[in-house]
């Protein structure tokens, strides 16, 4: 679609909508622009709407005015809100929805998306405890104090990544793991973190190797 010629006679299909698609058309846009993401698993109503092939053309229609569109992965059924493929290397427009998590936040995504691999079904929620998150970042080496696990957590959930109990400060609380985990981090993000975790590994075995070597040297020194 040609944005520069869009009009309000563009949107006429929204006057032929009943009052139930008008609320949930809205609630979608808006839900999108907010969270990025539709989960059924957590949004049935709202999916449903955006999964239907002709919602979804309405949808985009709108959305297109703005440089944006909806993907909709039915497989995993996650609609997801992405910059409209026109304007990715667009110079000066600023994606509203692309949240920079920090280094942290994005090795426990990595975390939270290799658990969510090993348990996942199709037919099947995933739920993992907070003992098992703690115990698969030891074997990562991601060292996060309890805190910055809280704080994650929160901006997981606002994003419709994951949802937890309110025990969710002991190691028995249930996080429910979200399909949208697999879109949530773009390749750049996902690099850098890698990246990093190669460098860290990389400068463990460095350091392992000079302590295997320094016995050695103190013999030679005697």
């Amino acid at each position: 679609m040609n944005r520069k010629g869009i009009s309000m006679s563009d949107f006429s299909f929204m006057k032929r909508m009943s009052d139930e698609d008008a609320y949930l058309f809205k609630r979608c846009i808006r839900k999108m622009l907010e969270t990025t993401f539709i989960v059924a698993d957590k949004d049935e109503k709202l999916y449903d709407f955006i999964a239907s092939e002709s919602n979804q053309y309405d949808v985009n229609s709108y959305l297109a005015a703005i440089g944006y569109k909806v993907v909709v992965e039915e497989r995993m059924k996650v609609a997801m809100l992405q910059q409209a493929d026109e304007d990715v290397e667009t110079v000066g427009l600023k994606r509203s929805n692309l949240y920079r998590f920090d280094s942290k936040q994005m090795k426990l995504l990595l975390v939270l998306w290799l658990l969510f691999l090993e348990r996942m079904g199709y037919a099947d929620s995933v739920y993992v405890t907070v003992g098992d998150i703690i115990d698969k970042c030891k074997v990562y080496q991601v060292e996060m104090k309890p805190a910055e696990f809280k704080d994650a957590y929160r901006v997981f959930k606002r994003f419709s990544l994951v949802d937890y109990s309110d025990d969710i400060g002991t190691e028995e609380g249930k996080v429910r793991l979200y399909p949208s985990l697999q879109f949530c981090m773009d390749i750049g993000q996902l690099k850098r973190v890698m990246a990093e975790y190669s460098e860290e590994e990389t400068t463990e075995a460095g350091d392992k190797e000079e302590l295997e070597e320094e016995p050695e040297s103190e013999d030679m020194d005697e």
